[in-house]
């Protein structure tokens, strides 16, 4: 999943990404809102957020909603700095190094949740939202934008286009099937998540998160170890 990149990759690998990624993303998203009402993956509605903010007036808590976007921006410029880094030295394990770096992450939330809760709740949507830049940096690089796990207006708009395609008569009938099929396990992925991630939540507090980031190292370790083992690309 995150060894192949761009033409190396197929529909299958593909899908297995977006269903892994999709589904902790979403379970991330929905439990940084049930804590801090605050959405950490979805930036349309922070930037909406944002703007309503500012023609009530209220400017103080419209740079909030500002600061979770620039941060995801951060995190996608970091994850995509340090990809481009890796693979001008050739190295195949950048992408699952990058995941795993996420993991890592996410899984200290947990700890410092249950045992430094100092009540404010803005560094943990701030870190989510770091951390879901540099998750959709990473699967839209390396399939080349055919995965974007936190994406979901992109992929509603994506399945929309896909339905009129399967509609029209023509070639592009069965071209368009595939790509329609990974955008719909992909939101279907990132809703169930959410799902998964509010039940979770209630059952073990912020230990969901030490689960999620270990979730994330259990599919990036295998992965940066299986690419010491191919060949470098050329």
């Amino acid at each position: 999943m995150l060894v192949h990149v761009g033409d190396e990759r197929n529909g299958t690998i593909d899908r297995h990404l977006a269903a892994a990624l999709s589904t902790i993303a979403g379970a991330l998203n929905a439990v940084g809102f049930l804590i801090a009402s605050s959405f950490t993956a979805n930036m349309t509605g922070n930037l909406s957020a944002f703007a309503d903010e500012v023609a009530r007036g209220s400017w103080r808590s419209s740079l909030g909603f500002l600061f979770l976007l620039a941060l995801f921006i951060a995190g996608a410029t970091l994850a995509a700095a340090f990809i481009v880094f890796g693979e001008q030295r050739g190295l195949r394990s950048v992408y699952a190094a990058a995941i795993a770096t996420e993991g890592v992450i996410v899984a200290a939330l947990g700890p410092l949740l249950s045992f430094h809760d100092d009540g404010s709740k803005a560094w943990l949507v701030g870190c989510l939202s770091l951390v879901m830049g540099l998750q959709n940096a990473v699967t839209t690089l390396i399939s080349r934008s055919r995965v974007r796990t936190t994406h979901v207006s992109g992929m509603a708009t994506d399945i929309g286009i896909g339905l009129a395609a399967i509609l029209t008569p023509g070639r592009s009938r069965t071209a368009a099937l595939p790509n329609l099929g990974l955008h719909v396990l992909t939101l279907s992925a990132f809703a169930l998540g959410g799902i998964a991630g509010a039940l979770l939540h209630a059952a073990i507090g912020p230990w969901l998160f030490t689960l999620a980031g270990g979730c994330l190292l259990a599919i990036a370790l295998p992965e940066m170890l299986r690419a010491r083992h191919l060949p470098r690309p050329d």
